[in-house]
């Protein structure tokens, strides 16, 4: 696509996107607001809220304890939905539990407990805050070293960086598959060969990928993985999270994290903790239920539409994104932010700009476009497949280039307030 697109040409895109009808299945409340933050809070599917009144009238107010039967697998059983229509892994090998960060932890010392004499960890210096965090703690607890790779802020993380650093110390690798700030999207198949030709495992962050572009766990030789469930699949503010260790690894890990919903034969309550054999070993305790079964109704939005279909369109979305920001916004200086073209990157993109955080409080209280903003100077816009129309994202980069245009944003203050 280049310059000079017509409005046209989106309605176009609309009326032939095979998806369009999913919209109707979320929740919008307010139709003249562009929801362009869908890569960190997916939209309410309609269907949740009478399943969580279910839950709550019939299997808590009605059922109390006796309600445990139905409830205490539905974290495998989620897991299993997502192993097989996500996240390309095999039945028993995902578990949906605690929060991302937590299951980055456990399965991190669980990688680190099973390297004895390899002291070094590699990560992505430019990776998602809490990643850098949780390894950091690690390695100083553990007496180890943290290797942050220096990377592209725009474009990620070069393979041959990592290939250089890898070698037999390596204990961990953890990455992100697309990137928190930019989208670049990792090549998965290509960084688990190098790792495990040094004899190192891996740790995906499937955070920002999951639900949005296709992942393949068992085709990739991917060992370990973690990822959230509340933006591209719409599981709900602090969702549940998901994380993914290979077959072969269940026996031969342990979290260091021992609870009682990891162990066999838990309602015996034995004196000594003898983890299961399967995934569940990888669970610490009692699940947040309402929480947990919010993510049902949401994963079925995701399982009909398909995750191939949702990529599709995420492309095209992308495709449009770029071509009117090159078109109306490079003039006003703005610059890409993210790998081009979209097939290098997930389904969000993100924009330089040297005033992007006013500019994008401006379009929130102003031009009732919501998107966000991340450091450095980067605005960063997210068009959900599911729920976005092609319109929507012509009428928001319109919106956007006449903000910048008159200087709307000036007005408003220049310091940074915090950002979630």
């Amino acid at each position: 696509m280049k310059g000079g697109i017509s409005r046209t040409v989106a309605e176009e895109l609309d009326a032939a996107d095979p998806l369009a009808a999913f919209r109707e299945r979320f929740v919008i409340t307010d139709p003249e607001t562009i929801y362009l933050d869908g890569n960190s809070l997916g939209r309410l599917p309609a269907a949740t809220p009478e399943l969580l009144r279910r839950v709550v009238e019939e299997g808590w107010g009605g059922g109390l304890v006796r309600s445990w039967g139905d409830w205490i697998d539905w974290g495998a059983r989620l897991g299993d939905r997502l192993a097989e229509r996500v996240l390309g892994a095999r039945p028993g090998e995902v578990v949906v539990s605690d929060s991302t960060s937590v299951n980055l932890y456990k399965l991190a010392a669980a990688a680190l407990d099973a390297a004895p004499g390899r002291t070094t960890v590699l990560m992505d210096a430019e990776d998602f805050p809490t990643n850098r965090y949780v390894l950091q703690g690690l390695a100083e607890q553990r007496g180890l070293r943290l290797r942050r790779l220096a990377s592209d802020l725009d474009g990620g993380l070069d393979l041959e960086v990592l290939r250089a650093a890898l070698d037999g110390d390596t204990a961990l690798v953890v990455l992100s598959l697309v990137s928190y700030r930019s989208g670049a999207l990792a090549d998965m198949a290509a960084v688990n060969g190098l790792a495990r030709a040094a004899g190192a495992r891996v740790l995906w962050d499937l955070s920002h990928a999951a639900g949005a572009v296709p992942v393949e766990l068992t085709a990739s030789g991917a060992e370990l993985a973690v990822g959230c469930t509340y933006k591209y699949l719409n599981g709900g503010p602090g969702s549940p999270a998901f994380l993914y260790v290979r077959r072969e690894l269940h026996e031969v890990l342990r979290q260091p994290v021992w609870g009682w919903f990891g162990q066999r034969e838990q309602f015996a309550m034995g004196p000594e903790y003898d983890p299961v054999a399967s995934i569940g070993r990888f669970l610490v305790s009692t699940p947040p239920l309402l929480s947990l079964a919010a993510i049902d109704p949401a994963l079925t939005v995701v399982e009909e539409a398909g995750v191939a279909r949702i990529r599709a369109k995420g492309l095209l979305l992308g495709r449009l994104a770029d071509a009117l920001a090159d078109d109306w916004l490079a003039p006003l200086g703005f610059r890409p932010a993210s790998p081009r073209p979209p097939e290098l990157r997930g389904s969000h993109l993100s924009l330089h700009h040297p005033e992007a955080w006013r500019i994008c409080q401006t379009l929130a209280a102003e031009a009732k476009v919501v998107c966000d903003y991340r450091t450095p100077d980067r605005l960063r816009i997210g068009p959900s497949p599911l729920y976005t129309r092609f319109t929507e994202v012509w009428d928001a980069l319109d919106r956007l280039r006449e903000v910048a245009a008159r200087g709307a944003y000036l007005a408003r203050p220049a310091g940074l307030a915090r950002v979630t």
